[in-house]
């Protein structure tokens, strides 16, 4: 459970680290206050928050099982393991 929270942490960060890159590159201060105005971070959130909301769709969307699909778990059978899978 906590590997999904992690990656949408992760992907909420992405723009704030692409511009902490870029004043990095411009040599511009990063921890200066001035290269943070409030405007440009409710930006980034903003930014963050669609990338979030895109990732949360896309994983509804495209993971899981199949349609229609039954998953049954691994189990002995004539005395042999039978390995889990969908049908």
């Amino acid at each position: 459970m906590i590997r999904p929270v992690l990656t949408e942490i992760a992907i909420f960060l992405i723009p704030f680290a692409a511009y902490a890159l870029f004043l990095i590159a411009t040599r511009s201060g990063v921890f200066v206050s001035s290269s943070w105005p409030a405007l440009l971070v409710a930006k980034l959130a903003l930014g963050s928050l669609l990338l979030v909301a895109i990732s949360f769709i896309l994983l509804a969307q495209f993971s899981g099982a199949p349609p229609n699909s039954t998953y049954v778990p691994a189990h002995l059978e004539d005395g042999k393991l039978v390995h889990g899978g969908r049908k």
